[in-house]
């Protein structure tokens, strides 16, 4: 790799730092307080809960899908995406660290900060996806990629381990109770978040963009290059393809991370298995994260990808009869496996398809797709849950797996492979 590996690894230390959120924020920890401490008042059912911690995740990204592409323009014109990565990471960050001020029974107040880190956690994401062109050249984004979600998911997974250990024996660390050791995971997910993040901020050096001419403000030009970038997209076949399969696929992918804690309680199945089965995916994830960037670049990213939707869809056919946490664990096994895999080379595969120096504004579209097709996923699984029961509404994805897989079928591979 001709790359500059301090750069390379301090950028994929971003991954090994937001994804201590996923794992506790997202998928976890919060998901059970949220469910059984914040919603722990009278007339709650499971199924309204499942309906406001879907709401909380789609308010989230509503805002992000709404302002990422012009905050990507803008910060491509201003050469401020390392920027805009600092205030996501603090915005995230406070939201977490202020959970532990929430008194039990106040889900509103405890789902209005968990939006306000997940919104930070969307830019963070969003602005460290955009410095991949900043770090590696072409032939190396399939593997730096990899290396970033592999990191990801050892780190988030160490973190979690001492979290679990917080949580299932606080006695042992001196507090008071199982709220205290949840207290202070989300204070550690905060500074872990927040101190892994600082070595890209110091190292990472932007690649100057093209800024338009003319002595307007950087929100002027950067305005006026979201228009002309839609334009190019109009006109684009090949991307809009990949981003409209992109839409559909990542939605499963991101409903699944975010709502199977969720769905597992809701049917009835074991709390500590649940989370014992969560970081066996973490430490599963790590590796074969590893061996799908190679995959990526041995057979292509495309074909990589859609091995990892047609995975998920069989998943979702199993949970349906699944009543055993051992089952629970077998599913957490084989997502594992292909989790990471299918987010690395899709951010890969994008970075292929379009201009390095304009990676803020296009970056900027990709994480506004992500977003708003995250938007439709958990609140579809809510809707679904309150119409036939939890059970059944996994089989809702289907249709964005399936349709993920077809039009990802139909794009031309940038290096000329199919």
């Amino acid at each position: 790799m001709h790359e500059n590996r301090r750069a390379v690894w301090s950028w994929a230390l971003i991954d090994w730092a937001n994804s201590a959120f996923a794992i506790v924020m997202l998928t976890a920890l919060f998901p059970i307080f949220f469910k059984q401490y914040w919603c722990d008042v009278p007339g709650m059912t499971p199924e309204r809960s499942t309906f406001y911690w879907g709401l909380a995740n789609t308010v989230s990204s509503a805002i992000i899908a709404i302002l990422a592409p012009l905050l990507g323009s803008i910060a491509d014109q201003g050469n401020s995406k390392k920027a805009f990565l600092a205030g996501f990471t603090l915005l995230g960050c406070l939201g977490t660290a202020l959970l532990p001020l929430v008194a039990q029974g106040n889900y509103v107040a405890a789902g209005t900060l968990y939006a306000i880190g997940a919104l930070g956690f969307s830019g963070n994401a969003m602005f460290s996806d955009a410095l991949l062109t900043d770090v590696a050249g072409p032939s190396n984004y399939d593997r730096v990629s990899a290396l970033g979600y592999a990191l990801g998911y050892i780190g988030s997974g160490g973190l979690f381990v001492g979290c679990s250990f917080l949580v299932s024996a606080p006695e042992k660390f001196g507090l008071s109770g199982v709220v205290a050791g949840m207290h202070v995971s989300f204070l550690l997910t905060a500074g872990w978040w927040l101190a892994f993040t600082i070595p890209a901020l110091l190292w990472i050096r932007e690649t100057p963009g093209r800024p338009e001419a003319g002595a307007e403000s950087v929100l002027t030009r950067g305005f006026r290059q979201l228009a002309a970038t839609f334009r190019e997209l109009r006109r684009d076949r090949q991307v809009l393809l990949f981003l409209a399969a992109y839409f559909l696929y990542i939605d499963g992918v991101n409903t699944v991370i975010k709502m199977a804690t969720d769905f597992g309680l809701a049917i009835g199945l074991d709390q500590a298995g649940l989370i014992q089965a969560l970081l066996v995916t973490q430490f599963v994830a790590f590796p074969s994260a590893l061996v799908f960037g190679r995959v990526g670049e041995r057979f292509g990213a495309k074909r990589g990808i859609m091995l990892g939707i047609a995975v998920y869809a069989g998943v979702c056919l199993f949970a349906t009869r699944m009543d055993s946490t051992r089952e629970f664990f077998a599913l957490a096994v084989v997502i594992g496996l292909v989790q990471g895999g299918v987010q690395a080379l899709s951010r890969s595969y994008f970075a292929r398809l379009i201009p390095a120096e304009r990676g803020g504004e296009f970056f900027g579209f990709y994480n506004l797709v992500g977003k708003f097709a995250a938007i439709i996923g958990p609140v579809l699984i809510g809707v679904t849950a309150l119409l036939i029961g939890n059970r059944g509404s996994i089989l809702s994805l289907l249709l964005l797996f399936g349709g993920g897989y077809w039009l990802l079928s139909r794009v031309r591979d940038p290096a000329g492979g199919g």
